[in-house]
């Protein structure tokens, strides 16, 4: 079945639905900052700015490659290297959805190799996890400059925190689905597989690949924080690194704590606010803001779609 036939019905309304609600949204960012501070923002930082930040976001997407390609090899799954870029990179197309959840997609493309679900989804939780870990050892660059995000940094921690604690505890989970299944009637047969997939992501979490993989998301996540440095540098912010470093993992924080497609609205409010506090301007707070997350965000979201439409799902003609 190629990709094309993959792209229809509602999987392809939801990749187009959430592409439109978040370019909505990012519209109504760009007016509230004006048009014109956006366009001269983009004068400011110039083509070599632009290329330079989708090259630390490229980077960004390699080193999250190697860290997915860790976990399938810690489950028993060894995908040729070609075909498994591409189905991670088409999972960026859903990079939009909720939380991200919409990335999951990676496990319907590898399952035509012979991946089960158990072990896709149990790679994408842990991939989640990760990245909860590295943006919020990220956060404490900056904490002592502005204690009042100290709410989302604790926010990001409980769930950190309910994650590490459902995979050392099995007999946990089995416990509080009975319990569910019982008083509450809830479907048993969702939760027994939610159980298949902790009990597989248990793997992906021994301390030597938890520390591999954290090193691996704090490395992905600064390429783009780096980048973020840059533009606000370019744009004549007088911003830290350290800071700069801050303000973009809170805001990414904040924005999975909000499940709001691709952290729209959550992410954004976030950054711009914190670069206000710190003195931007606010025109170029905003037009910064911009620039990093259409650099990242609709960067990736863009490559996703570009590689799942050239994406094979049958693996005799990849």
């Amino acid at each position: 079945m190629s990709s094309g036939m993959f792209l229809s019905g509602w999987r392809y309304k939801t990749i187009v639905l959430s592409v439109i609600f978040s370019a909505i949204g990012y519209l109504g960012v760009s007016l509230w900052g004006g048009w014109d501070g956006v366009i001269s923002a983009f004068g400011k930082v110039g083509v070599f700015g632009i290329l330079a930040a989708l090259l630390m976001s490229s980077i960004n997407y390699i080193l999250r490659f190697l860290r997915w390609s860790m976990y399938l090899r810690v489950l028993g799954q060894d995908i040729p290297w070609e075909s498994n870029l591409k189905i991670y990179l088409a999972g960026f197309a859903m990079t939009t959805t909720p939380g991200r959840a919409g990335e999951a997609l990676r496990g319907v493309l590898l399952k035509p190799w012979g991946v089960p679900y158990t072990k896709s989804f149990a790679a994408f939780f842990s991939e989640r996890l990760s990245d909860l870990i590295a943006i919020l050892g990220m956060t404490l660059f900056g904490l002592s400059q502005y204690s009042d995000a100290k709410n989302i940094i604790l926010g990001g921690g409980g769930l950190i925190i309910i994650g590490l604690v459902l995979l050392s505890n099995p007999k946990l989970i089995i416990k509080v689905v009975n319990v569910a299944s019982d008083r509450y009637r809830m479907p048993l047969k969702f939760f027994r597989h939610l159980c298949d997939v902790l009990a597989e992501a248990q793997r992906c979490h021994r301390p030597i690949i938890l520390i591999g993989a954290t090193l691996l998301g704090v490395l992905a996540c600064s390429a783009e924080a780096i980048a973020f440095y840059w533009i606000l540098n370019w744009l004549g912010g007088d911003i830290s690194l350290p800071f700069a470093i801050f303000v973009y993992a809170t805001a990414l924080l904040a924005g999975a704590l909000s499940f709001l497609p691709g952290g729209l609205g959550g992410t954004e409010a976030v950054m711009v606010g914190l670069l206000i506090a710190k003195g931007m301007p606010h025109t170029d707070a905003i037009a910064a803001t911009i620039l990093i997350r259409l650099c990242t965000l609709w960067f990736s979201t863009t490559v996703g779609v570009g590689a799942l439409i050239n994406s094979k799902q049958n693996p005799s003609a990849a």
